[in-house]
């Protein structure tokens, strides 16, 4: 078999696998949703339902039964999306006649889109009325009233407080950027094929990566105020820690969409891997690893004021106390300057972005 048979074999075979698991999730989902919609619809709680325990492990072997027999079919849901999106697979593919959503499997994932959306909006406890009320309208007016009608006299302590908050965002990511650049290169796929060690490593910073992101920074916060204390340390840590992590995604992925042409000429010339990474990949990522950069950074000054909420320091640990103790027009002053730093930041990191293009 040619290596591009094999290859197309290979693809397959990964896309009906990714393919079942989304099936299965996606059948299982709706399974659960509707037995959940149905447990409300009776007037009790779904931890209250004597058959909720039954029910959730009772969808597993009819979800992955059901998965099987709908991934037999190229137009179900999972294989559609894992082949529209794969390059190799797209081109050799067969699109059912007419519209995908009319289809039995469109139908399908119509019905557990609405199934999600209801029980969404029970979980939730979605109430226009409480929105619209008098005494909710009452409320939000004497909150906003207040909020903007800064009390100005704080001026100093909170400039202060917003100076910590820049410099924790800026710390975390000067610390963030060079570790996520070398490991970026372990992350990516294409760098990393070579031997089943590469490929170990490569599936290793892949999960920790992922790992790592998945909690929020916010969580982190929580984590380093107990670990090292309460403060800017606490929160410059988290946003470190996460940022690393986004970056490496970003970073990697970049280095999987470069042009391989350079890398094949430089290494005609008989280089060492190292040296092919340096002048056939690094001169193609400078440009987009400083717009993600920069991004980042404009996300950190966001989320520098967020986690000061929970014990990170900075202005949100300042504004958290002046909330706790119901002064408004003390929180109008901290959210007007919030405001106005965080669109300068803004400004100022688009501005850059469009000079470095």
């Amino acid at each position: 078999m040619d290596p591009h048979r094999k290859r197309m074999a290979r693809e397959a075979r990964k896309a009906w696998v990714e393919g079942f698991f989304l099936n299965t999730v996606l059948i299982y989902h709706a399974g659960f949703c509707a037995y959940a919609l149905a447990v409300w619809a009776s007037k009790q709680r779904l931890a209250e339902a004597s058959w909720t325990g039954e029910v959730a492990l009772g969808l597993v072997p009819a979800a992955i039964l059901a998965g099987l027999l709908w991934t037999r079919s190229s137009h179900s849901t999972g294989r559609t999306l894992i082949e529209r999106t794969n390059d190799l697979l797209a081109r050799t593919r067969v699109e059912p006649r007419g519209s995908w959503w009319s289809s039995p499997s469109g139908l399908f994932t119509s019905l557990a889109l609405l199934l999600t959306v209801a029980v969404g909006w029970k979980l939730t406890r979605i109430r226009l009325s409480a929105l619209f009320s008098a005494d909710g309208l009452g409320g939000a007016r004497r909150i906003f009233g207040a909020i903007f009608t800064p009390d100005w006299s704080i001026i100093g302590i909170t400039l202060e407080a917003m100076a910590v908050t820049i410099f924790i965002a800026l710390m975390a990511t000067l610390i963030a950027v060079p570790i996520a650049f070398a490991a970026s290169f372990f992350a990516a796929r294409n760098l990393m094929r070579g031997s089943p060690g590469a490929r170990l490593l490569y599936t290793a910073s892949r999960l920790v990566s992922n790992f790592t992101r998945s909690i929020e920074p916010l969580i982190w916060a929580i984590i380093f105020s107990v670990w090292v204390g309460i403060g800017p340390f606490a929160g410059m840590l988290a946003l470190m820690l996460h940022s690393i992590a986004a970056l490496v995604k970003l970073y990697s992925e970049q280095i999987e969409n470069v042009d391989i042409g350079p890398i094949e000429a430089i290494e005609a010339t008989g280089a060492n891997r190292l040296q092919v990474i340096w002048y056939a990949v690094v001169p193609q990522i400078v440009l987009p690893y400083l717009s993600f950069t920069i991004y980042r950074w404009d996300i950190n000054i966001r989320m520098a004021t967020i986690i000061g909420l929970v014990g990170g320091g900075g202005i949100g640990t300042l504004l958290i106390q002046y909330q706790g103790l119901a002064r408004w027009h003390e929180v109008g002053t901290m959210v007007i300057t919030i405001a106005v730093v965080v669109w300068l930041m803004d400004y100022a990191s688009a501005r850059i972005r469009e000079a470095i293009y």
